[in-house]
């Protein structure tokens, strides 16, 4: 199979679009309204306006953008901590590239940056190690950061450390577990919904079983897509099959990706390396039990938190209200009123128009490029 052939067949997209308007009409009309689904994924997002997916399906589908973005729900007081390390003497923070532009309550590490701290942007946490020794008089801090997706690099690369016995290098950890979260929101209650467009990424490395308490306890159906126009249409088209039988199961449409178990060496690797079960504030969010890891014992010698002033003050800084409206998909990007005219990728307000998962950056890249909505616009 090739990306530009069987996954992006015009005539299979077609077949799926009839087959989804066809299912979802009479559930729609039974409930008087759209059919209300999540998609998890900042990925999917993105390929849903990437792809024009959002003209071609009926009226009778609505998105809801979920939190499935790390870069968007990072805390204030996670930016500040990397922030107070970057701007140390004698110390090189490192990170992924998007969590740069993130602010913080003093400022983002971009503006460290600017104002003279040693910031580098890496493409994987081992380049951290090699950072590390090209600069045995420094401290190298990594900032990591995301959902389970990117755990088990973080992990691997904290072990290898270890092994090597490099001593100038920790890491600075803020993870969230993607399940914890979702069972959040559902628990919040005060999100009406229909059913998930499970993460393809995220369930490479979790899998789908874990998913069984949304349907069993929650009673909302989720199914895992992958991020091309036949996967995803395929995934939604299970889905709302689901809702038209009266069916409520976790089912897998990227099975050639996402296994039953998940991928057990990667599973390992991070319940080798963290504690999970933490209760973690994060943006948006607020504080969300069990969403939160840490580091095990026998690696605190790695942890960077160690080097924090336990006495710092972190100003409060309140995220936009609108911010948090779009993360936990009370309104849409276009709804809020400072999008495209306060807010946009050049001089972001939030960290959704910051992130290459975010639901403002999205709706800025690809949805209003040629027409732009008033805020309000439900369109």
């Amino acid at each position: 199979m090739s990306l530009t052939g069987d996954f992006r067949d015009a005539t299979r997209v077609r077949v799926l679009l009839s087959a989804i308007a066809r299912e979802a009409e009479p559930v729609a009309a039974h409930l008087g309204r759209p059919l209300q689904l999540m998609e998890v994924c900042g990925g999917h997002t993105h390929a849903i306006f990437r792809f024009g997916l959002h003209q071609l399906l009926p009226d009778t589908i609505e998105f809801i953008h979920g939190p499935g973005c790390p870069v968007c729900v990072l805390p204030v007081e996670a930016v500040d901590q990397a922030v107070s390390l970057a701007r140390r003497e004698g110390v090189i923070l490192a990170s992924f590239g998007d969590p740069l532009r993130v602010p913080g309550s003093r400022g983002s590490l971009l503006q460290a940056r600017a104002e003279g701290a040693e910031v580098k942007v890496l493409y994987s946490p081992y380049d951290a190690l090699a950072l590390a020794k090209g600069n045995p008089h420094k401290q190298v801090v990594f900032f990591a950061i995301g959902f389970d997706t990117t755990m088990p690099s973080i992990a691997c690369s904290l072990l290898a450390a270890d092994r090597a016995g490099i001593g100038n290098l920790r890491f600075l950890c803020h993870h969230i577990r993607l399940l914890p979260t979702l069972n959040g929101l559902l628990e919040a209650g005060d999100i009406r919904l229909d059913g998930f467009v499970g993460p393809g990424h995220v369930s490479m490395v979790i899998g789908s079983r874990v998913y069984q308490p949304i349907a069993s306890h929650y009673h909302k159906p989720l199914v895992i897509a992958g991020f091309e126009p036949v996967d995803f249409l395929q995934a939604l088209y299970q889905l709302v099959l689901q809702l038209a039988q009266g069916r409520c199961a976790i089912e897998n449409a990227y099975g050639r990706v996402v296994a039953e178990a998940g991928n057990p060496a990667a599973l390992k690797a991070i319940d080798q390396v963290f504690e999970s079960g933490v209760d973690s504030h994060w943006r948006g969010l607020g504080t969300v039990p069990g969403s939160g890891v840490r580091l095990r014992a026998r690696y605190r010698h790695l942890d960077a938190a160690a080097l924090l002033d336990p006495d710092a003050p972190t100003e409060a800084v309140a995220e936009p209200a609108y911010c948090n409206a779009v993360l936990t998909g009370r309104i849409k990007p276009h709804q809020c009123p400072l999008f495209r005219r306060h807010c946009t990728p050049e001089h972001p307000v939030g960290a959704l128009m910051v992130s290459s998962e975010g639901a403002c950056a999205a709706y800025y890249q690809y949805r209003l490029a040629a027409a732009p909505e008033e805020p309000g616009s439900d369109q």
